[in-house]
Order: C-alpha cells, then sequence, then structure tokens
C-alpha cells in the first residue's frame, strides 16, 4: 500500500507529464488538426524585487490548448490505472 503524500507527488508528475505531452502532440499535429492548437494563456508577467542584497524574479505563464488538456485527461484515466 502506497503512503498519502506518495500519490500526491505521483498524481502531480502524471498530470505535469500528461499536460507536456498533450502540448508537444498538439504542436506537432497543429498544421494538420488546427482545432488542437486551440487555447489560451493564463499567468501573470514577471515581477522582480530588489533587496539591494538579492534581487529576483518571479513569472508564471501557461499556455494551454486542446490538445494538452486531452493529455490531461488520458494522465488522469492513467493514473486511476496505476
Amino acid at each position: 500500500m502506497r503512503a498519502k503524500g506518495k500519490d500526491s507527488l505521483i498524481l502531480l508528475i502524471v498530470l505535469l507529464i500528461g499536460l507536456v505531452i498533450g502540448g508537444l502532440i498538439g504542436d506537432i499535429l497543429g498544421q494538420s488538426f488546427e482545432i488542437l492548437t486551440y487555447g489560451k494563456s493564463i499567468g501573470f508577467s514577471p515581477v522582480t524585487v530588489d533587496l539591494s542584497v538579492i534581487q529576483f524574479t518571479i513569472g508564471l505563464k501557461m499556455s494551454i490548448n486542446l490538445a494538452s488538456i486531452l493529455g490531461l485527461i488520458s494522465a488522469i484515466l492513467i493514473f486511476r490505472k496505476l
């Protein structure tokens, strides 16, 4: 039997892999099937924090298309089979 914390980590990894693979498939097949490339970008612009001693930049942007959503659904189904 697996520990609860490990299940959450494995689920997160499987979901990320599903999103990435789905996005790649969407990019590859997007020229043939344009519907796979339909999507939106979400996130926020980079923000720089300068504290004189240390400076860091935080930003996040995700581009989600139809193929990545299909990859996410596939990842959920695969995780349920594990």
